[in-house]
């Protein structure tokens, strides 16, 4: 809705898995969300503005083939991945999906592009994830390293935290492959967790809201606690809750895809922005939330649990993100008035909580393994 409203002509496919997957997990979101088809309707009635809808699934070569031939895009937004790390660890069935799909949809979307559509350019959702919390600060995708007086430019060393964030790495490495084998143009975003309901596009209409998931599987953690918040349910700390990562809001997640569209990488580039506006840790995210409660007139506990994670706890964490303020992001900052509005708009919907949903138990070190057939 955000690239039609600035006058591009869009077409998405997906094949539902994310809809699919919350169902079989028990973990819907807050809001129902209308089909695709029902969505670009309704996208129409509002602004006049056609988007094209496909369903199919970009691991079947057979549809990505069609799609590409029927459409030769000019540039492609790759958002089709299982997104959680608390699934990708749950079990091996689950871990075998996540690593098949992703790996699987990206490979589709690189041989698509050179074989029908060379020059076009491949904007790819990373994730702050892939560092992982080295001790040093976190530049820009690159880094530059001088060794027995030599020196010569690497990607950013990676250290995943979870199966999921592993497929982000091989992700990155497999576009790096091609970037120097077809001089492909990419642009791979090193995107932080998400929070917000409301865009410019969607404001007040509920049914073009986003995907609002608020459970230990599917929820990112500012929007968790605050529905946790407004359902007078603890908020669940991890650990000594340190743990420290970028953030921003979904309004500039969207300036970011349309800006890295607008101003696409080189042929033969790999491009890679942190996309994130502001850090906070896990502690500090808890007292915010436990403060708007307060002004809001709702009495909002902290519970601190064991950490299912293998993860620190405690960790320096100073990620570079000057690349797409340079392009001309505007950030968006959580300031009290935004949590505060989130806070109350999540209150509207209380009574569509389900607090057996939030706390799934998910652990690192799970045994919670599917049987070998006999």
């Amino acid at each position: 809705m955000h690239l039609s409203k600035h006058g591009h002509e869009v077409i998405v496919a997906d094949n539902y898995l994310r809809r699919y997957l919350s169902r079989e997990e028990d973990s819907e979101p807050l809001f129902d969300v209308p089909n695709l088809h029902q969505r670009a309707q309704l996208w129409k009635a509002k602004s006049g503005r056609e988007i094209s809808v496909a369903i199919g699934d970009l691991c079947d070569w057979d549809f990505v083939a069609e799609l590409f031939c029927a459409h030769l895009p000019q540039a492609l937004i790759h958002y089709a991945e299982q997104p959680s790390a608390p699934y990708s660890m749950k079990n091996r069935k689950t871990a075998t999906l996540t690593f098949q799909n992703n790996l699987t949809a990206t490979f589709n979307i690189v041989q698509a592009v050179h074989e029908f559509a060379p020059d076009c350019h491949i904007v790819k959702l990373g994730t702050m994830g892939e560092y992982g919390t080295p001790n040093i600060d976190i530049e820009e995708g690159w880094l530059e390293v001088e060794h027995k007086g030599r020196s010569q430019k690497f990607l950013f060393p990676r250290a995943a935290g979870s199966l999921y964030h592993t497929t982000k790495v091989l992700d990155t490495d497999l576009l790096w492959f091609y970037v120097r084998t077809w001089g492909l143009r990419v642009t791979d975003l090193m995107q932080g967790p998400v929070y917000g309901l409301e865009t410019y596009e969607n404001s007040g209409n509920e049914e073009l809201y986003p995907f609002l998931n608020y459970d230990e599987l599917w929820g990112t953690v500012i929007n968790r606690f605050m529905v946790q918040a407004v359902a007078g349910y603890p908020l669940t700390v991890y650990g000594k809750g340190g743990q420290t990562r970028g953030y921003l809001n979904i309004k500039d997640t969207l300036q970011c895809l349309r800006l890295s569209i607008e101003n696409p990488a080189n042929p033969g580039e790999l491009r890679i922005f942190n996309q994130l506006v502001e850090t906070f840790s896990v502690n500090q995210l808890a007292e915010m939330v436990q403060q708007s409660g307060s002004r809001i007139g709702l009495d909002v506990q902290v519970n601190s649990l064991p950490n299912p994670r293998t993860e620190l706890e405690e960790h320096y964490y100073n990620p570079t993100h000057t690349g797409l303020i340079e392009l001309g992001l505007k950030p968006h900052f959580l300031t009290n008035d935004v949590m505060d509005e989130m806070m109350r708009l999540i209150l509207k919907y209380k009574e569509r909580i389900r607090t057996n949903c939030i706390f799934r138990g998910v652990s690192w070190d799970s045994n919670d393994q599917i049987p070998t057939a006999a």
